[in-house]
Order: C-alpha cells, then structure tokens, then sequence
C-alpha cells in the first residue's frame, strides 16, 4: 500500500487542519482544506496561513497538482484561490456542491450571475472516482450527511475525512445544517470504518475534548471503530441517530458560518464588488 508523506498546518482560530499530501517519489503533492485568516470584526482578511503552506511547498522544491476541498466548510474561509495563484494546480470538490449553492445561492440572493453548477472548480468528484497526486493515486468516497457535498479522500493508508469524523473521544459531525442527515451521515461513516483498520485517518478540526490537553490531527480507523464515542462499538443506526439529533439541537451555529458559506460557495473567491467597487458579505436576518 502506498504511503504518502502528509504535513499538518493547523489554524488554531478556527481549530481547523490544512494538510500537504506528497508523493514520496516525487515533487508532486496536494493540498487539502485551506485556511484563509479572517477578522470577523474588522471584516478584514489575511494570507498567513496559506503563506505557510505556500513557504513549505516552494523551500522543498514541491509541485503543487491539486488544491483540494472535503466539503463547503462552515467555520473557516477557504484560501484555495490564492494558493492555486500563487502555486498552480487544478480545484477540485465533491460534484453535490451543485445542491450547497443552490440553497445557499437562495439564502443569500446572490443573484442570477452565481452559476449553481460547481463551474467555480476544475473538476467535481464522485463516488468511486480515481484521480493521481504524482504516482499516488486518490481514490474518493462520497461520505455525505454533514453536507451533501462531503468527501473523504482515501490516498494510500491515509484517509482525509473532512469534518465527518473527528477524535475518537470527540465523535463526529453535526447534520443539522441544510442538507444534512444523520442516517446518510451514519452510513458514510461506515464506508469509512470499512477501509483497513490501519489507514491512517486524518481530521478536519478539533477542539480537545474534556480532559484532553493537546489537539489531535491523526488516528487510525482501527481506533475509530472501537474507541469513537458516537459510531465505535458497533453503535446502532437508531441510536447515533437519537443522539445526534439531540445533541444537534443544542448547538450553536458556528461563528463564521454566514461568511465562510458565502465564500466557500464561490470556490473560495469574494463576492463580486458592488457598484462603488467594494466587496460586501451579507447577513441574513432571521433566516437560519
């Protein structure tokens, strides 16, 4: 089986892993879930932590093949446009992203010009696709539930499951936002379970659960299956489903949903300027 190498970034405002996926064999490599800084506040945006992707890649002479997303992220901005400027590489996504904008294209009347066909990419995954980083091959699964739009790249023993597992002690994703499904997510997780039990699994965010005193980026699916406090010990379909929807309805809404769904949308891009040549992200009220 193939091994990658893997280098973690992570981005501790928004407790989300960015990752560098290199052939071993040579220069290529792929990047996941991207992380563009962004002030709420001030309204105000930043490169930092892509330029750390972006310092890595150039001072170990890597070539950049693709610049890829598990899903439409809620709770971080993508940087994807700006490191596919300034490193190459083509954009990729999984192709259910057509059903995020067209419901958030209605959310956010973001008009007639927001093409709701995943146009905004350069290719659109689906299940049982097979794609190439160099000489490692990608195999994907289409691991809805979350969003409809979730994918979980299988390259080698390494596994990039977005936000549909997290820590065994943390448990998994929430389904409450639109398109979301605890039972679909529950049998997307079961494609994961059913990979080696050494693939390496690697996660989207952490939070360090309680009495945990440092964020975890990797486990395996043989620690998932036993030890994942919502799906391990072969949990019932049933009962993950009561659950999830309890704990769900108690959750908040992510801090940086409303801006990073209108971005994430977009392959990562700002909404077109207005008429005075400035950049707005809009603010729904009373709508979510």
């Amino acid at each position: 089986m193939q091994h990658p190498l893997i280098t973690h970034f992570f981005d501790e405002p928004t407790n989300t892993f960015s990752y560098i996926v290199q052939d071993p064999d040579s220069s290529a490599c792929a990047i996941i879930d991207s992380v563009l800084d962004f002030d709420y506040a001030a309204g105000r945006t930043d490169v930092r932590s892509a330029d750390k992707i972006i310092e890595y890649v150039q001072s170990n002479d890597l070539s950049v093949e693709w610049v890829l997303e598990t899903h439409v992220h809620a709770d971080h901005l993508s940087a994807a446009p700006y490191l596919h400027e300034r490193l190459g590489g083509k954009t990729g996504i999984g192709e259910k992203i057509a059903v995020v904008q067209e419901v958030f294209g209605k959310a956010f009347n973001a008009g007639t010009d927001f093409a709701r066909d995943g146009s905004q990419f350069d290719r659109l995954f689906r299940e049982g696709d097979v794609f190439q980083v160099g000489n490692l091959k990608v195999r994907v699964l289409h691991t809805p539930g979350h969003t409809p739009a979730c994918l979980t790249y299988v390259i080698g023993d390494a596994a990039f499951v977005g936000d549909t597992l997290f820590a065994p002690d943390a448990g998994t994703a929430r389904c409450d936002f639109p398109g979301g499904d605890a039972h679909t997510l529950y049998h997307s997780i079961q494609k994961v379970l059913a990979l080696p039990g050494e693939t390496r699994v690697f996660l989207c965010h952490d939070y360090k659960a309680a009495g945990r005193d440092e964020f975890i980026h990797e486990t395996t699916v043989a620690e998932q299956r036993s030890s994942n406090i919502h799906v391990g010990n072969d949990i019932s379909e049933d009962e993950f489903v009561v659950f999830r929807s309890e704990r769900d309805a108690k959750l908040g809404m992510p801090r940086l949903i409303l801006p990073a769904v209108q971005v994430n949308m977009r392959a990562g891009k700002l909404p077109p300027s207005e008429d005075n040549g400035q950049v707005y992200l809009k603010i729904p009220i009373n709508r979510f």
